[in-house]
């Protein structure tokens, strides 16, 4: 099967699993009244870009190592949304927290209680010192609005008013670390009709503008193409725009063996003169192993890592695909999630020398 195909079938699988479960009238899955945010907490430093490093404001460089969690609309209705998440996020060693919200979410929710929503995650997450991405959590072609499924369907005026709304509203609030403009730009093979390079530079341009009028500080994360993965074209049209980040998603399905010299190729060069974020790796151990023979949670952020490249393990949750939780008794882990655990709390892997 061919990279292509295999995304999108293992996207397909997260979209099926993310379906809406049904919930009584009146109950928090139907917009019911959600608890006020927590009480403020001393402020996080502000991370700020720094050459190709994210800093803090001293100018040490931070390397950031998280996970995502699901939709807090869905944890909402699934009655699994509390500060316990967040706590068992930060056992597990990490210093960032992502949070995906998913378009249709957003409608269904409204702003104002989506909104409580997010203050909450954002309230948790400073309280234990995580720093949190906002991720708008679409799958498809921006340029001509077709997306992969009904849940990521929006638009371009959607897209801009959410970053509008987002970047007022998060203002001055350095917890808050990164807005990661759309999930995973994709035309999925054509289906999704077309969208160049230079198209998609002018619409991250145009959400950066947007919020950066609010919100001049939090650091916007741009993606490439393929699902986020493939980020070449940076070689003959980069993205030049002061301040920002890069994303990607190489998944250990997006490229053939050896992996190394193509996440290089396809994506790692881009962090040798702009900092960086792989705001999704993850996984399933093969059928019949205990363990993943092709140690790849250990080889992508060992990879990673030595390049100042950060990291977020997706997904923290027993539902969506693929599972670093088996449940939520507990937060009991699956092999996937013990292996991403071990190496958030071992040390990151020394810098690689650069040729001078």
């Amino acid at each position: 099967m061919n990279k292509i195909l295999l995304g999108a079938l293992c996207l397909a699988v997260a979209g099926r699993l993310a379906a809406e479960p049904v919930f009584p009238p009146g109950t928090i899955g139907h917009g019911g009244p959600v608890p006020a945010a927590p009480a403020e907490a001393a402020a996080l430093p502000q991370i700020s870009v720094q050459g190709n490093r994210f800093v803090d404001p001293s100018g040490q460089p931070v390397l950031f190592r998280g996970l995502s969690i699901a939709d807090p609309d869905r944890l909402v209705d699934d009655h699994r949304w509390n500060r316990d998440l967040f706590v068992a996020a930060q056992g597990m060693g990490a210093n960032l927290v992502r949070l995906p919200v998913h378009p249709a979410a957003w409608r269904k929710r409204g702003k104002e209680a989506y909104l409580r929503l997010l203050d909450q995650a954002v309230g948790w997450s400073r309280e234990l010192n995580l720093y949190v991405i906002i991720d708008w959590h679409s799958i498809g072609n921006l340029q001509t609005e077709m997306f992969q499924d009904t849940m990521y369907n929006t638009s371009r005026q959607e897209t801009f008013d959410f970053w509008r709304t987002i970047a007022a509203h998060f203002k001055g609030n350095s917890t808050v670390a990164f807005y990661e403009l759309f999930n995973e730009p994709t035309h999925f093979g054509g289906q999704l009709g077309t969208m160049s390079w230079t198209e998609w530079k002018a619409l991250n341009a145009e959400m950066i503008g947007i919020i950066r009028f609010s919100d001049p500080k939090t650091v916007e994360l741009v993606a490439g193409f393929d699902w986020a993965y493939d980020l070449t074209a940076m070689h003959y049209d980069p993205i030049t725009i002061p301040g920002i980040g890069f994303v990607t998603h190489p998944y250990p399905f997006k490229r053939g063996q050896p992996w190394e010299p193509r996440w290089e190729e396809d994506f790692a060069f881009v962090a040798d003169k702009y900092p960086m974020i792989a705001t999704e790796i993850g996984y399933e151990t093969p059928k019949g192993h205990e363990t993943d023979p092709d140690r790849y949670p250990e080889r992508i952020t060992t990879f990673l890592e030595a390049r100042g490249i950060s990291w977020v393990a997706w997904v923290f949750d027993p539902e969506w695909w693929p599972q670093l939780l088996k449940k939520w008794d507990g937060f009991e882990l699956t092999r996937e999630g013990q292996a991403f655990k071990t190496a958030l709390h071992r040390a990151p892997a020394p810098l690689l020398a650069k040729p001078q």
